[in-house]
């Protein structure tokens, strides 16, 4: 399956990250393209309507808001988690990144 990434903000993101925390988001994205929508948890999560997170556990928490369009998964939105419970500030970004995919 193929990855995309929205815009920049999120491939800065990921590389803002201590280099072992980028290792492993590079690998669960790599667990994303081959088994797209077979990936489960520990590394995916379904969150709301076509909306999942990538989850990445270590010294940094990190979640990345992906969906699946036109065959491909589109990675929307990245952040540190910091808390046990998902922020709402958090999925709502992610939720106005996936409207504008609609006139794709």
């Amino acid at each position: 399956m193929k990855i995309v990434f929205i815009d920049k903000k999120v491939e800065n993101f990921i590389w803002t990250l201590e280099k072992t925390t980028i290792a492993k988001v590079l690998r669960t994205i790599d667990l994303l393209e081959i088994f797209g929508n077979r990936l489960s948890m520990p590394h995916s999560r379904y969150v709301f309507e076509n909306l999942f997170e990538l989850r990445i556990r270590g010294t940094q928490e990190i979640r990345l808001f992906y969906t699946f369009y036109n065959a491909q998964a589109i990675i929307l939105h990245g952040f540190i988690k910091k808390s046990f419970k998902l922020p709402n500030k958090e999925i709502n970004k992610a939720k106005e990144k996936m409207k504008r995919l609609a006139p794709l």
